[in-house]
């Protein structure tokens, strides 16, 4: 449906999920071969996100909380990223430091213990998953670019074009993707490269810079992640969200893991992408720690993940200072 637009259209997703919702529930619980009877709690996306999809989501599960008289759960969306790795990974153990990375997120948190957040790096501007979106639409290589720019850079050349990371003039372990959108758009320009037309393969010039690309994407986060490891000393390296889908990004973060000596878990492809089940899986851990919402809780477009009040992560991104 996004496709045409090259992204999401907040208004044709908040009517989408209206249109789906009760359909997708229902169908849910039939595979899972349960029924509302069996369920003892209701969890629910809060924040961040678009506000009509959020708005769908809450007053259903606030609907379904009331009818049932069940516990209501707000999650915050990134935290279910964090919780994503669960099903299929060994126990986490603390402290732990996750890269969670999307199309519209991209931060790096220090948990010292379960449910306790403290972001050490944050984007300054545009998420990475953004950043693949728009050189695909730039190269004409459609919509999401993520999957897209991935498989057209395997037969690339990733030391063909050098892009250089971000410079932060503060010094802080921070990330900019913006500076490298407009690196790629004056190549093309510089190079005359023509976007691709529907139904065209791309050719060598265009592969080249879809690795080049994705390789100084890569660089960028695992480095800072692979720094912030260094000063932070976790026990465990967790990589979430929908560009963990990328295989050059998880290579990268194994390889990273291995020389630091640390485990490194991920979600599978079909929970890295937004999805209900790590929103349970967060909304289990605050039902076994009684905190839940009451029926006047509603979406929140800002809401942030970072709840220790330490001050740990403002004084280590004010501390950590480098260039890769």
């Amino acid at each position: 449906m996004h496709r045409p637009w090259g992204g999401v259209v907040p208004e044709l997703a908040s009517r989408e999920h209206l249109a789906k919702i009760e359909h997708i529930v229902e169908q849910a619980l039939a595979e899972a071969k349960v029924t509302l009877s069996d369920i003892d709690a209701i969890a629910v996306t809060q924040g961040p996100g678009l506000i009509g999809s959020l708005l769908v989501g809450v007053c259903y599960a606030k609907s379904l909380s009331w009818a049932l008289d069940i516990p209501l759960i707000g999650v915050n969306h990134i935290e279910g990223h964090v919780y994503s790795i669960v099903f299929e990974n060994p126990t986490v153990e603390y402290p732990a430091l996750a890269l969670i990375v999307s199309g519209g997120h991209t931060n790096i948190f220090h948990i010292p213990e379960e449910g306790k957040y403290e972001v050490v790096s944050r984007t300054r501007d545009d998420a990475a998953g953004e950043a693949f979106d728009k050189v695909a639409k730039m190269v004409g290589l459609g919509y999401p670019g993520g999957p897209v720019i991935e498989s057209v850079a395997r037969e690339g050349d990733e030391r063909r074009i050098h892009f250089t990371k971000a410079k932060i003039s503060d010094g802080k372990p921070d990330l900019s993707f913006s500076g490298l959108k407009t690196a790629v758009a004056r190549h093309i320009r510089e190079n005359s490269i023509v976007p691709l037309e529907s139904g065209d393969i791309p050719g060598q010039e265009i592969k080249d810079l879809a690795a080049s690309f994705q390789a100084a994407v890569v660089k960028a986060l695992i480095g800072t992640m692979e720094k912030l490891a260094v000063e932070l000393k976790p026990r465990t390296l967790i990589v979430a969200g929908g560009v963990a889908c990328n295989l050059a990004l998880r290579q990268a973060a194994e390889w990273t893991a291995k020389r630091l000596g640390l485990p490194v878990y991920f979600p599978s492809k079909h929970l890295s992408t937004d999805n209900a089940a790590m929103i349970a899986a967060a909304g289990f851990y605050h039902l076994k720690q009684g905190k839940t919402a009451d029926l006047g809780m509603t979406a929140d477009v800002t809401m942030r993940l970072q709840n220790m009040g330490s001050g740990l992560g403002e004084s280590l991104r004010g501390k950590v200072r480098y260039r890769l």
